[in-house]
């Protein structure tokens, strides 16, 4: 079993018909939106249980559970066939964002809730050296998890290489790269968003079609991950919207 905690995240995953075995909610915590949960709850016979707050935070991953906590069932990643069969149902143009060793639960959690935003297809991972669904993770995305299919897969670059079979072009958010609001981001696309300490990895890089990179003129040369793939994932948007 994993654990789902906080309010918006444990409203989302009732929402989105996730399997959950029970929802433990504090003795001490009944207004606002916990009222919305035992709800929604009783709504999809789903079973509360009323506990002490310091037997949640006892359990707490994520340190901040707000008063609530969902047990449920284990985040049943996405096979990429199946979110390219997706896509293709749809008759819409891919936009798939691809998160290079991202470690960092919370950006990988922002990432997450940006990628919802802007109505990307999925997120792909790799297996090896990346954070992966975890309650700090789901907690961070504010429920958007429920929403947006990852993908874990074995190898990025043969991932890459695959997506490029599929029509999609691939680009990188590097410092080496065009500015990102003057490259063409319309149509079928990837975009690669790299770790927090070291970026993209050459090999990678190497397999991209494109770069971009956001200016600064400030001294700090870098961004945050998730700061930067908000960005540029909010131009792809802009794009692809017709610049509305």
């Amino acid at each position: 079993m994993a654990l789902i905690e906080g309010r918006n995240p444990v409203i989302e995953a009732i929402k989105s018909d996730r399997q959950i075995d029970k929802i433990m909610i504090s003795n001490s915590s009944k207004e606002g939106s916990i009222k919305k949960i035992i709800a929604l709850a009783k709504e999809k016979n789903i079973i509360i249980q009323y506990v002490d707050k310091n037997k949640l935070d006892e359990i707490s991953q994520s340190h901040s559970h707000q008063g609530v906590i969902a047990k449920v069932s284990e985040y049943k990643y996405f096979e990429l066939d199946e979110v390219i069969k997706n896509i293709k149902s749809k008759s819409e143009e891919a936009f798939i964002i691809i998160l290079d060793e991202i470690t960092d639960p919370h950006n990988f959690g922002s990432i997450i809730r940006t990628a919802d935003a802007v109505g990307a297809h999925a997120i792909i991972v790799p297996k090896r050296r990346s954070v992966h669904i975890t309650p700090i993770v789901a907690k961070s995305s504010a429920g958007a998890v429920e929403y947006v299919p990852i993908c874990k897969v074995t190898n990025i670059v043969n991932t890459i290489k695959k997506l490029k079979q599929e029509g999609l072009w691939i680009a990188a958010a590097d410092m080496d790269g065009q500015v990102f609001y003057e490259q063409n981001l319309k149509g079928p696309l990837g975009v690669v968003i790299g770790s927090e300490g070291f970026g993209i990895s050459r090999l990678v890089k190497e397999n991209c079609d494109f770069t971009v990179k956001m200016p600064m003129i400030g001294n700090v040369t870098s961004l945050n991950a998730s700061v930067a793939g908000g960005i540029l994932l909010y131009e792809v948007f802009r794009q692809r919207n017709n610049g509305k």
